[in-house]
């Protein structure tokens, strides 16, 4: 399959993408909540209950995973690629290494991971992997973010697409606008163009193929923290003109990241953001973690005799968001 191909399969109408791809200590706080303790194995065997759930892939077309999870096999001896495959899903794999704080601005960060990048690109494809993904942070308060942040992380997110092209795998490019904080709607789309419009000069600048990539954005979003929450609506018309404003027609697909958005939200704004995209030149996707997962979480609880019971959660709400993917969402 070409690039191109690849990116398309990724988009495809009724489906989206599932990030699985929670670091070890992300993951551990999510087994918190239920009491599951952190180690290889739980995190395995819940790994293996999405990737096995039956009929999956008529609404998940990849799923990013993490380094431990590409390694990783299902009881039955085969890889988790080897499984995804079956479903007809595609393998991907999240390739940064987390954050660090930025020089002279502690409260910023910038995403680490180049180092070597050259180095584990062919090993993953190797192993399978189809597309990579790589997560910027932007961070919201009254004197940040920085230009030289959001140049940085730019810059970092243009080398890391780069290098993915070469190696024949997809990058998603995944510019983060934090909703931590308690900024307001306006503030968050000024903030989302900045930051889009930084990223695709450093991508063009760097040479990227714009037709062979897929953008993972944030919606433009309330703070969790400001008094005034915006609706759905508002949240969909002022998404839609900011990637109007910023993202070039070439690029098939945006898959927006659901950012802390409960499931129901998640459903709500990106149904309604179908519904108001008539004149987008692209398909508008999720790439979703816990808007996919927190119901099969509680479902599963950590106990075998709930697989099943976390298999149809897991369903159920991958069905819910394929819907609003293509706006047919019933209120």
């Amino acid at each position: 399959m070409s690039l191109q191909e690849i990116a398309l399969q990724l988009v495809a109408p009724n489906k989206g993408i599932l990030a699985a791809d929670e670091s070890t200590p992300t993951i551990g706080k999510r087994f918190a909540k239920i009491n599951v303790e952190n180690i290889e194995e739980n995190r395995r065997i819940y790994r293996e209950l999405l990737f096995t759930t039956p009929n999956m892939g008529e609404f998940i077309s990849g799923v990013i995973l993490y380094d431990e999870t590409i390694r990783q096999r299902a009881s039955g001896g085969h890889t988790f690629v080897t499984v995804l495959e079956k479903q007809g899903v595609l393998p991907g794999i999240k390739v940064d290494e987390g954050t660090e704080a930025l020089v002279d601005s502690p409260n910023e960060v910038v995403t680490k991971g180049l180092e070597g990048l050259p180095k584990r690109l062919p090993e993953y494809v190797n192993m399978g992997a189809k597309f990579c993904k790589w997560r910027a942070v932007i961070k919201i308060s009254a004197d940040i973010p920085t230009e030289k942040c959001v140049q940085i992380n730019s810059e970092r997110l243009a080398k890391y697409a780069k290098l993915c092209q070469q190696n024949n795998l997809v990058p998603i490019v995944e510019p983060e606008v934090l909703m931590d904080g308690d900024h307001t709607i306006e503030k968050c789309f000024e903030v989302t163009k900045k930051v889009l419009l930084t990223v695709f000069a450093e991508l063009k600048k760097a040479g990227v193929a714009f037709d062979s990539m897929i953008l993972k954005p944030n919606m433009v979003i309330s703070g969790s923290e400001c008094v005034k929450q915006a609706g759905a609506k508002e949240v969909a018309e002022l998404t839609v003109r900011c990637l109007k404003e910023t993202v070039p027609a070439e690029v098939p697909g945006i898959a927006f990241l659901s950012g802390g958005q409960s499931e129901e939200f998640a459903c709500e704004t990106l149904n309604e953001i179908n519904k108001v995209s008539a004149e987008c030149p692209w398909q508008l996707s999720f790439s979703y973690g816990r808007a996919l997962q927190a119901s099969t979480l509680m479902a599963w609880g950590g106990k075998s005799e709930n697989i099943k019971a976390g298999q149809e959660a897991f369903l159920k709400q991958a069905k819910l968001v394929s819907l609003a993917r293509d706006g047919k969402l019933e209120a």
